[in-house]
Parts: structure tokens; sequence; C-alpha cells
């Protein structure tokens, strides 16, 4: 008779498959500047020092590496330790959210390391592209693996054992998740199981894919009022170019490819992020009835994405991309690096029934690497595909992971 799985094991076998899944619509990742304090079970740092360069021999230099640790169910010396991976953002803490209702019916401890150069665990005060040049996925994952093995080292010394080896299962979302897949690949002996949720394993150059997904989000009425805000003030951007910004009050992004792209990027993250009808009720209406459709999308705009989502509209700004100043509240230089030099994903308009304007384009994207971080920046999306396995990742996790 087959006996039934531990519950670890059980765990383990949820957790596996997903290593398997394709890479999602969207890309970034969620975001933190929404979670209230009292949403954190942990938001005590802690730190360790980190090596800058995992890949050279000769370079000894280390920076300081913010992590949480939450212990509250953790009281079996034997118990898995999760570790959830921050990405490309401040790493505020450890939220209570789904990952401690396994933590608790486990028992397991809770870490969270924050990414290299996010947040406050920046190598350096200046981010100019050459200090940048130690900013890739394949560094954070041996951060990963460096913090794994001193942290374990911590739980030995703590419980006074030696080379004993806990359960470790890597949890991650959107990018964090691709590290999270990649951290189970390249480094399986580290790790039992990984939570990729929405990986984003494939690199791609131009992502058409990610303005249809936002239509077929929208579904056709939303979708079509969408196109006409996109028509319309293409139109107005030839005209009277300070006055449609005004509208919307981003007067000061001064090209016109930024504000495109922050138009685009406010009707995707409402459907990302679980909004759609914040966006699509009030739109749709006016598009039926014959109204402004533009003013009434500008209302959402300032009222739903700079108001409740947050955001700032200077992040969208090429000027304000170019400052070099590290802080604990900057991530958009860093992103847009690891984008220009690595993953690309640059979410282009589609030739066909596209949503956003046909000026978000890959030379847009290009011109704005070249712009922020010199001539000759160029993301590497085959190098990157060819070291990961890019979608054919899935056919290790089929034969070895997800069965092993």
């Amino acid at each position: 008779m087959v006996s039934s799985p531990p519950p670890l094991l059980l765990l383990l076998f949820l957790l596996l498959p997903s290593l398997c899944s394709s890479a999602p619509a969207f890309l970034r990742s969620p975001p933190s500047r929404l979670a209230h304090p009292s949403s954190f079970v942990a938001q005590q740092p802690v730190w360790f020092r980190q090596r800058l360069d995992h890949f050279s021999s000769q370079d000894r230099r280390e920076f300081q590496q913010r992590y949480y640790e939450f212990l509250d169910y953790f009281k079996d010396p034997n118990a898995p330790i999760f570790l959830r991976i921050c990405g490309e953002s401040t790493c505020s803490g450890i939220p209570n959210d789904y990952l401690l209702v396994l933590a608790k019916k486990f028992g397991a401890a809770v870490v969270s390391l924050e990414h290299r150069y996010y947040g406050e665990s920046s190598p350096f005060e200046e981010l100019t592209t050459d200090n940048l040049k130690y900013l890739s996925s394949k560094q954070a994952l041996f951060d990963l693996a460096s913090y794994r093995n001193f942290y374990q080292e911590s739980i030995n010394k703590k419980f006074n054992t030696t080379e004993k080896e806990n359960p470790w299962i890597v949890f991650g979302v959107s990018y964090p998740g691709a590290l999270s897949a990649w951290f189970r690949l390249k480094f399986p002996h580290l790790v039992r199981g990984s939570l990729s949720s929405s990986g984003v394993v494939l690199a791609v150059h131009n992502y058409t894919a990610f303005d249809q997904q936002v239509a077929a989000s929208a579904g056709p009425a939303c979708a079509n009022a969408l196109r006409d805000v996109t028509q319309e003030v293409d139109k107005a951007l030839t005209s009277n170019s300070h006055k449609i910004k005004a509208l919307f009050g981003v007067e000061q992004l001064k090209n016109d490819g930024d504000f495109r792209y922050l138009l685009a990027d406010a009707a995707a993250e409402a459907f990302q992020y679980g909004n759609p009808d914040i966006l699509c009720l009030p739109l749709v209406a006016a598009y039926s009835s014959g109204q402004n459709v533009v003013a009434a999308y500008a209302e959402f705009v300032k009222l739903f994405f700079f108001g409740i989502f947050g955001v700032n509209p200077i992040s969208y700004d090429q000027e304000h991309l170019k400052l070099t100043k590290s802080g604990p509240d900057t991530g958009d230089r860093q992103w847009w690096y690891q984008v220009c030099t690595e993953v690309a994903y640059f979410q282009v308009a589609p030739s066909q029934n596209s949503i956003r304007s046909p000026g978000v384009n890959e030379k847009y994207h290009l011109d704005l690497c070249a712009n922020v971080f010199g001539n000759g920046t160029y993301p590497e999306v085959d190098i990157t595909n060819l070291y990961y396995g890019g979608s054919g990742i899935t056919e290790g996790c089929d034969q070895f992971y997800c069965n092993r």
C-alpha cells in the first residue's frame, strides 16, 4: 500500500510544478508602495556582508545587504525555511499574506532578502552606468545562494547543531518569480522547491503580447475606448503637446514617448492589479455617450494611477532616470538598467489593434537605453535565454524537478 506523503513533501509537490509556468502578460512585480505598515509581520532589518562581484576571484569588495526574518512559527529545528525573494523595489519587510498561512501550517521560518542595488542594499552611493555593472540577475542569484548558506549556519548555531540542512523553499512573483525558478535551476542542491508565480523566465526583446493581453483583459468595449484615447492623444501631441500633458497633470514630461508610455502603463496596471472596473466603467460610459473620453481617462490617471496607486509621473521622465544619486526609495534607474542590458521585455505596440501608441516602439526603448545609460547599451536577450533556458526550463522541470 502506498502511504500518503508527509505534509512537507505534499507542499513540494504543489510548488515544484509551478516552475513549469509560462511567462505572464505583465512583468512588473506587485508594488510594495500599496502595503500599509500594519500588513507586515516583520519590519526590523538585519544585515550581513555580501560580496560585490561573485564572478571575480580578485575583487573582494563587499557591501551591506538587508534582510528580514520571521520566526514565530519556527519551533522545530528541522522545519522548513521559506525564502521570499524581493525584487526591483525597496524591500520593506515580510508582508502578512498567504505565505504566512503556509508558514504557520508547516512551522516554517520566513526570511526575505533585499535585491542588490534596491532599497538600502546598494553597494554605491552613485548609480553611474559603470557602478551599475554588478547589477544583474546572475549576481542576484549568487546573493541568494550566499545568503542561504549564511542563514543556514546561523540557524545551526541557534540550535547548537552542526552540518544540518533545513529544507529550503524559495518564493517569488514576476521578476522575483523568475529568480525563484532560476535559483531552483542553478542551485538544486540548496533548495527543495520553488514557487515561481508569474515567473518571467523567458526574456523577450519586443514584447507585443503585453499590449495584446491588455486588450484581451479589457474586453471589446473598454479596449475600443482605450484605442480612441490613444488616437486622440497622439493627435493632440502634434498640435499642442503642453495642453494635453497638462490635462493629465504631467507637464514635466518633455519627451512625448515618455508621456505615451505612462498612459499605456496606467491602463495596464489597472488590469494587472485587479481594478478593471475603476478604469473601464467610466471610460466606456463616456465613449458610448459621445462624451470626452480623453478627459475621462485623464481623471482615472490622476485619481487612481497617481492618487490611489501612488505612481509618481517623474519616474517616467528620462531626465529623472539619468540621475545617479542612490537612495532607499529609488528603483526606476536600476530596473531600467536591467531591462536595457539583460531582459528587455520592451512593451512595444503591436502592428494591429494596438492599445498603446505606435510611438511606443522598439526605437523608443533603445533610444531610452542609450540616452540614460550611454551609447552601446543593449539588452542581451539571447544570452539571458541561453543561460537560463528560456521557456525550455519546463523540459528540465518535467524530466527532473517536478518528478523528483
